[in-house]
């Protein structure tokens, strides 16, 4: 790129601000462009799409990947490509909840990416130590199981509930101010709920 030297910073700033809009739009571009050819061409997309574009295979799919998992009307504007691709692994309302608090909180990529892995920290705070590992082996004592734990090393029912929308995301709001995704927030109130004693449950 070759600018004058006359260039006023005003002009400077906002091409700056344009090129950071490229960037962010090309990366959504690419994985849209990627699933098209996906969907209407199978299983060539990737080696055309490596030829064409000169990215690797594990940079398109993870490109794809976040791509899928935000429908157009949720993608943020104000976010970048990197910030969606920092919550993808958790559920929309989740994934909704933290871009939301990453867009009013002005949070760049690492400050989004530390602050759902502290709220994710938070859920293990007695973590196991694996028999006849190093940190074993070294000296650092396995902790003992939770009452929790082994209940949940018992035979397993799955459970499941409908919910609407709404209430959904209400949830996934109360999961996420403890640090928990929803399953493991509504496990844990029903756990507690289990805990209580017969007078308080009919209280």
């Amino acid at each position: 790129m070759l600018l004058p030297q006359n260039l006023p910073e005003r002009s400077w700033e906002q091409i700056g601000t344009n090129l950071r809009e490229l960037v962010n739009s090309s990366a959504w571009w690419l994985a849209d462009w990627l699933i098209y050819g996906e969907a209407a061409y199978g299983w060539r997309r990737y080696k055309e799409a490596i030829e064409r574009t000169g990215l690797d295979y594990q940079t398109l799919r993870n490109y794809a990947w976040v791509a899928r998992r935000f429908e157009h009307h949720r993608r943020r504007d104000s976010l970048s490509f990197a910030h969606h691709a920092e919550v993808t692994r958790l559920s929309p309302p989740e994934q909704d909840y933290w871009l939301r608090k990453a867009e009013q909180q002005k949070w760049s990529r690492n400050e989004l990416r530390r602050a759902v892995r502290a709220s994710l920290a938070a859920q293990s705070s007695t973590a196991e130590v694996p028999a006849g590992s190093d940190a074993e082996q070294q000296g650092v004592p396995r902790l003992a199981k939770s009452a929790a734990a082994e209940r949940r090393q018992q035979k397993v029912t799955r459970l499941t509930i409908e919910l609407s929308a709404g209430r959904l995301e209400y949830y996934a709001k109360a999961a996420a101010a403890h640090g928990l995704p929803v399953d493991k927030w509504v496990a844990q109130m029903l756990e507690a709920a289990d805990q209580r004693t017969p007078d308080q449950r009919t209280a």
